[in-house]
């Protein structure tokens, strides 16, 4: 995995049977790719904090308060309104900071924004769900994709492939009691 950030001795989140709670010297910058480094174990411990903290009601309560309070501004065309970019700041600011938050209370020496950079880096190593959410902090068309997908959603016009789905009896019951058989 290569890396191109340098922490110092991070304590590390406690992700159960993972030995993330333990002290990881990273002193020196790791730029080699290595299986079972020190880096790809600070990678995937801090990518399970993401996950944990991205599935609180915390965190789902402050995106959807946002997509709630400004999914009405964006359309699908494919032009982009000036209103787009304080917005797409706005949301940015506010779920980066929240997270960063978070993960600094269990990793002291956290910088997210090298975090951001590894993680794109290795985007095939880890998690989709982690990947989807950093990649609305640093592409807007993703975080554009994002509200869009949320308008949609609330208009009702997300196709719902549950509603196609039929179930039938294949074979048929009979209604008639079995016809008893007389010697």
């Amino acid at each position: 995995m290569a890396t191109s950030g340098k922490w110092n001795k991070m304590n590390v989140c406690d992700l159960g049977d993972n030995s993330c709670g333990e002290e990881i010297d990273t002193e020196e910058e790791i730029l080699a790719v290595s299986s079972s480094s020190s880096a790809e174990k600070v990678f995937d411990c801090i990518t399970g904090c993401l996950q944990d903290i991205i599935i609180t009601e915390e965190f789902e309560h402050l995106e959807t308060s946002f997509m709630e309070r400004h999914y009405l501004e964006f359309d699908d065309s494919d032009e982009n309104k000036l209103s787009y970019t304080p917005i797409f700041n706005e949301y940015v600011n506010m779920l980066e900071k929240h997270l960063e938050q978070q993960l600094v209370a269990q990793i002291p020496d956290f910088n997210f924004n090298t975090f951001i950079e590894l993680f794109m880096q290795n985007k095939e190593e880890g998690p989709l769900d982690i990947y989807t959410i950093l990649l609305t902090f640093t592409e807007f068309t993703a975080f554009k994709e994002k509200i869009l997908e949320y308008r949609a959603k609330k208009e009702g016009r997300l196709l719902d492939s549950s509603q196609d789905l039929v179930v039938r009896c294949l074979s048929a019951v009979s209604t008639q009691p079995p016809l008893s058989q007389s010697p």
